[in-house]
């Protein structure tokens, strides 16, 4: 693999893994929280659109009531005095206005304007060029716009500079059967849009203080529902602290049993009896790294344990871990090579920082085939001690870099036991470097090895 561990070690950022069940319940209050303002958002849509539809509806009712009626009246007139068209009517009072009618025209069948009356006579232009771009018998929903204008007539005053919204019915009207011309009215509804303005602005006033209550019963629902999934995870937690230790004891004692017998057994006589007293050896030595790794994670959920925070040399404490991993490196003839500077002061917890460098080294010989390399780097520049762990293993895939640090995860199941490994140790190296507030990121290609980056900054916060 190209790549410069010391380089790479300054450029990764810190991210800290959240508590789980933090996290879970900041997730279940986003989901109530979500749900009851889906409802309230539908609700607050549902009801702002019934109104405008129910509203909208009853005014365009209303109108074409009224025109219909006005039309119905002026065909009736027409009959009654025997006047085959509408000029005859230019100065006859037929009409009357409506609640907020804004304006009528009578026009006739060649585009006259019979009669009419508007709240401003200077918009008749603006009107009359809306009513030739409609389209008849259809009611139509205008803007006018008021800028520069005085509003002040005999329908319905208006204020200066402000737009009208207007509602436009017509009917068309006949003479025994012959079409002589067409009746136009408009309503003023502006104070309808007004309406709805408000009904918004209360509706998302109504909707924010909702959305703070739908906060605070969606964090009291989301802390009920985690009460028996903690107290279970506590039970849990305790079960696994107080059997991990109660299992110390007979462990060593087992171990010691084994050294005892180991002694007064001759190899050359007892080949049979040596063979399993070793392999005795070997399962009751795993069976103790794995209780003490499971007391470890269990006492560190608890928050039981208090890392120390020392100044010291680290490079002396890396020489130890080399030291300890040697034999397991030559077994499979791997070799190591170390660069650091001769002293490297460290701050932090000198026997968990010591761990997390043999659980690294561990990992890399377990993973690296015989004859292979395991490169160790060391840095100390800066406020942060830097480690990274290179070798030529099998590699990770991409998609399971994410959960090796998950506590007993391991990509392929039944290499890793014939490995030894038992998926915890990663986890413990990922709690180690969170409690120095420190950042672990791996990077790793299938068949040429796995490179494990570490920046532990000086000193605890």
């Amino acid at each position: 693999m190209n790549l410069n561990p010391l380089s790479f070690i300054r450029s990764v950022t810190s991210h800290r893994e959240k508590d789980v069940f933090k996290s879970t319940q900041g997730k279940l209050t986003r989901i109530y929280s979500g749900i009851l303002m889906l409802f309230l958002i539908l609700f607050i849509v549902i009801v702002y659109f019934v109104l405008h539809f129910v509203i909208m509806q009853n005014q365009e009712k209303e109108l074409q009531t009224l025109v219909n009626q006005e039309a119905a009246y002026i065909e009736e007139y027409l009959l009654k005095n025997n006047q085959t068209d509408l000029h005859d009517m230019q100065n006859q009072e037929v009409i009357f206005a409506g609640v907020n009618q804004y304006f009528y025209y009578v026009v006739s069948a060649n585009g006259e304007v019979m009669m009419g009356q508007e709240a401003n006579r200077r918009i008749r232009p603006d009107i009359l060029r809306i009513l030739q771009e409609g389209h008849q018998n259809e009611i139509q929903k205008k803007t006018l716009s008021m800028e520069s204008r005085g509003n002040k007539g005999e329908f319905h005053p208006s204020e200066a500079n402000q737009d009208i919204r207007l509602i436009i019915a017509s009917k068309p009207i006949y003479y025994k059967g012959q079409f002589i011309g067409q009746l136009y009215a408009g309503k003023d509804i502006s104070f309808v849009y007004q309406l709805f303005h408000w009904v918004l602005i209360i509706l998302v006033a109504l909707g924010g203080i909702f959305f703070g209550i739908a906060i605070a019963i969606s964090t009291s629902m989301s802390k009920r529902a985690m009460v028996p999934i903690s107290g279970a995870f506590s039970r849990q937690r305790e079960f696994v602290a107080d059997a991990s230790h109660e299992l110390r004891t007979p462990l060593s004692v087992l171990l010691s049993s084994i050294d005892a017998m180991e002694m007064t057994i001759e190899p050359q006589k007892e080949d049979f009896s040596g063979k399993m007293l070793m392999n005795m050896r070997q399962e009751v030595k795993r069976m103790t790294h794995l209780v003490s790794d499971l007391l470890t994670l269990a006492r560190s959920d608890s928050n039981t344990i208090e890392l120390k925070t020392e100044t010291f040399d680290f490079r002396s404490y890396a020489d130890k871990a080399l030291e300890s991993v040697s034999p397991l490196a030559a077994a499979k003839q791997i070799s190591f090579s170390l660069e650091s500077p001769a002293a490297l002061l460290a701050v932090g917890d000198p026997e968990r920082l010591s761990q997390l460098l043999y659980i690294l080294l561990d990992n890399a010989i377990k993973y690296t085939p015989n004859e292979g390399k395991v490169k160790l780097f060391l840095s100390g520049e800066g406020q942060e001690l830097g480690i990274a762990v290179q070798d030529t293993g099998i590699g990770i895939e991409r998609e399971e870099i994410k959960r090796i640090f998950e506590r007993f995860y391991r990509s392929d199941k039944s290499r890793s036991r014939q490995m030894g490994g038992h998926g915890l140790g990663l986890s413990i190296a990922k709690w180690i470097v969170d409690n120095h507030k420190g950042t672990i990121k791996v990077s790793s290609e299938i068949g040429k090895g796995s490179t494990f980056i570490v920046r532990i900054p000086f000193g605890l916060k």
